[in-house]
Order: structure tokens, then sequence, then C-alpha cells
């Protein structure tokens, strides 16, 4: 980029009076086609461009590009990338394990291990869930849902719980429970035709 361009835009910066700053870069024509939507939506000035921005200033905060990050309630492992490819095997270049009383950088080897070893435990998890919440009997739905009605439904179910508790706990901290479909079905969108869940999909 021309140094006249950036010397340009830092001026007509100092000079806006809303708090906002001009950054540009060269974006290879490849790949422009969805990191231009990316960075649209990073950049969103809503609830949305802040959770997302949240997210990856948590997951940039170590010198490599994360493949995978994993936290529990004190502990956290990353893997940490890019991928390397040897004869036709893949191996991250390292990873990171924080918990109570260790930190522990990992060579190749042993992220790999770890990282295979999470794969396992959140997919044996997600499965259980799937077992318990009773989903295999559900017709099976689609990743996309239509995002204004399932977040203006979420939010009614939470503002929903958030009003039982006060109402029945008196101040004292107790366990969340979700509310019950059926006690808030004049106010959550209709059933889903492809799940039957009330978090309509497109």
């Amino acid at each position: 980029m021309p140094v006249s361009r950036k010397t340009v835009d830092r001026l007509y910066d100092l000079l806006r009076r809303d708090g906002k700053v001009t950054y540009r870069a060269w974006i290879d024509a490849r790949e422009a086609r969805y990191l231009t939507r990316m960075l649209d939506r990073i950049t969103t000035d809503d609830e949305d461009g802040d959770a997302l921005r949240f997210f990856l200033i948590r997951s940039m905060r170590g010198e490599r590009p994360p493949i995978d990050i994993y936290r529990g309630h004190t502990s956290t492992c990353r893997i940490d990338g890019p991928w390397q490819e040897v004869d036709h095997y893949w191996l991250p270049l390292g990873g990171l394990v924080l918990t109570i009383g260790a930190t522990a950088h990992l060579d190749p080897f042993e992220a790999k291990a770890l990282h295979r070893k999470m794969e396992e435990v959140v997919e044996a998890a997600i499965r259980a869930w799937a077992r318990d919440q009773d989903l295999y009997s559900l017709p099976e739905g689609t990743e996309s849902i239509d995002s204004d009605l399932a977040e203006r439904a979420a939010k009614v179910m939470i503002a929903a719980w958030a009003e039982q508790q006060r109402a029945s706990t008196n101040g004292r901290d107790v366990e969340p429970i979700r509310p019950r479909a059926r006690d808030l079905i004049d106010t959550l969108s209709p059933p889903c035709r492809l799940c039957g869940r009330r978090l309509a999909h497109a």
C-alpha cells in the first residue's frame, strides 16, 4: 500500500469525531470471497460483532495460530498450528496446557496425542448429550437457522427464566433450570418442521 494512502488515512482519522479509524488491507482475490464476509461480521458494531471479537481475542493470545482450544472451568488446552504435513502425516507445531499448579508447553507429538484425546472426549460427551436429550428421536435438522427468530426466542426464554428465578429464590443462588417450552408456548417460535424444536431452522 502506498505510503501516501496510509498518511491520508491517518490524517483523516485524526479529524473524525466518531472514535473510528480506517484500516486497509490487500486481500488475495481467491480468498476475498470468504475473508470479506468474515471481516464484515467481525467489524459489525453490534452484539454479534462484540461476541466474535471477544472469541478471537481469547483465541489469539498465543504467538502461534491455534488449531483448537479446549477450556474447562479452570484449565485450558491449546493445540498450536499451523499444521505440518510430513509423509502424509499431519502434526501441530506444539501446544499449551494451563491448569491449576501447572503450565506446560507441548512438543508436536505430545500436542497431537492430547488433541486426539480431547477429540475422543468431546465426541463421547456430545453423543451422550444427544442420547440424554433424546435427540435421536427427532427428525434430522440442518445447521442453518433463522438467526433473528432464534435470537428473539432465546432472549424470551432467558428473560422468563430470570423472572422465575427472581420470583422463586428470594435471593438464593440456585442452579439454572431451563424453562419448559410449554410454559413459553405463546412467546416462542413455532416448532421447527425439521427437528421439532422451538428455535426454528431456516
